[in-house]
C-alpha cells in the first residue's frame, strides 16, 4: 500500500491552498484526489467576476482565481489525482496511520496510507426534498448551481421564463445570468424579511435589471405533471407559516431552487468525527484538527463561506497545521 505523508481531499480552492501549504512547510509527498475531471471545483462554473480581491489584490473570475492556484500546483508539482472519488477513510489507533480508500477509471478501487488528511471536499445545494414542496415532480426544476453550470459550462439554457426560490449569492447572480442569456427571471422569492445574498449583489443582479425580490414570501406549491407550468407563491409570517389570502400564481418553466448550501460530510461523519449540528461541518480544535487525531478540515467543508479568499487563508493554516502534526509524529 503506497504511503503518502498528507492527502487531500478536494481540488478546489481549499485543497489546493491546502496543498500548497503542506509543501511550503516541510511535506514533500502530497497527493490531492479530486472527483472531477480537474482541478478548481465548483470556482470553474462561476464566470462572474468577485473573486480575488483578497488574496490577489485584484478582481478575478472563478475560473482565473483557480487558474492561480493550479499554476502553483504544477509549479511544485504537487500530484493529483482527478476524477477519483474518496469512498472511506479509515484511522488505525495503534500506527494513527489513515488508510484512505479511493476509485478511479484508471486504477479501480486503491488504497492509501497517509500521516495525515486534510479535509477540503466543499459543500453542496439544498435539495427540493428538504422544503416539502406540496406538487408533483416535473420537469424544469434546478438547483441555481445545476442552472450555472449547464449554462456555462454546457451551453444549455434550462428555460425562457424563470422564478428563483431564496436569495442565495448563487440564485442573484443566476437571476443575472439568465437575465443576460435571454430569460425573463419574473420574481426571487425569500422567505426571510432580508436578503440572504450579499447586498452587492442584490444591487447588481436584481435591482440593475429590475428584478423584483419578494420577502416573506415563498413558494407554496408547484404546478404542472411533464413540466412545471407555474408557481404558487404566498406570503409568511414570523413563523413562516402561510398568510391566507397572500396567494399569487406566477406562469413560468423553470424553478430555481438557491435555498442554501450544507458542507458536504458523508465521508467525515462516517469515519466517526464528532459533527458540529449548528454548521453541518465537524467539530474542530483551534488548529482545524478533527475528533479523529491528524485529520483537518477547512473551506466549506467545515462551514459555508462567504467569500472563497476566506477558504483559501483557512485552507492555508490546515495545510500547516498538518505539517506540523507529520513533523512531530
Amino acid at each position: 500500500m503506497k504511503r503518502i505523508e498528507a492527502v487531500i481531499v478536494g481540488g478546489g480552492p481549499a485543497g489546493m491552498a491546502a496543498a500548497l501549504s503542506a509543501r511550503q512547510n516541510g511535506l514533500e509527498n502530497i497527493l490531492i484526489l479530486e472527483r472531477e475531471e480537474e482541478l478548481g471545483g465548483i470556482l470553474n462554473q462561476c464566470i462572474h467576476t468577485g473573486f480575488g480581491l483578497h488574496t490577489f489584490g485584484e478582481e478575478l473570475t472563478g475560473p482565473e482565481y483557480a487558474a492561480r492556484y493550479v499554476e502553483k500546483i504544477e509549479k511544485e508539482k504537487i500530484p493529483f489525482y482527478t476524477g477519483t472519488t474518496v469512498l472511506e477513510i479509515q484511522s488505525e489507533e495503534q500506527s494513527k496511520l489513515k488508510t484512505v480508500t479511493a476509485v478511479n477509471r484508471i486504477q479501480g478501487v486503491f488504497q492509501l496510507q497517509a500521516d495525515t488528511v486534510i479535509l477540503a471536499m466543499g459543500c453542496r445545494e439544498r435539495p427540493r426534498g428538504a422544503l416539502n414542496i406540496p406538487g408533483f415532480r416535473p420537469a424544469g426544476i434546478y438547483s441555481a448551481g445545476t442552472a450555472q453550470r449547464l449554462v456555462n459550462r454546457e451551453g444549455y439554457l434550462p428555460g425562457r421564463e424563470i422564478v428563483i426560490l431564496g436569495s442565495g449569492d448563487i440564485g442573484l447572480i443566476m437571476a443575472r445570468r439568465m437575465t443576460l442569456e435571454g430569460a425573463r427571471v419574473k420574481a426571487v422569492a425569500e422567505r426571510l424579511p432580508h436578503p440572504g445574498g450579499l447586498m452587492r449583489n442584490v444591487v447588481q443582479c436584481l435591482e440593475d435589471y429590475d428584478i423584483p425580490l419578494k420577502l416573506n414570501c415563498t413558494v407554496a406549491e408547484i404546478h404542472g405533471r411533464e413540466r412545471i407550468e407555474g408557481v404558487t407563491l404566498v406570503q409568511v409570517d414570523g413563523e413562516n407559516r402561510p398568510v391566507p389570502g397572500t396567494e399569487e400564481f406566477i406562469s413560468c418553466d423553470t424553478l430555481l431552487l438557491s435555498v442554501g448550501l450544507i458542507p458536504e460530510n458523508e465521508l467525515t461523519a462516517a469515519m466517526g468525527a464528532a459533527m458540529n449540528e449548528k454548521t453541518g461541518g465537524p467539530m474542530v480544535s483551534e488548529t482545524l484538527e478533527t475528533s479523529v487525531p491528524g485529520v483537518f478540515a477547512c473551506g466549506n467543508v467545515l462551514h459555508v463561506h462567504e467569500l472563497v479568499d476566506h477558504v483559501s487563508r483557512e485552507a492555508e493554516e490546515a495545510g500547516r497545521f498538518a505539517a506540523e502534526w507529520v513533523k512531530k509524529r
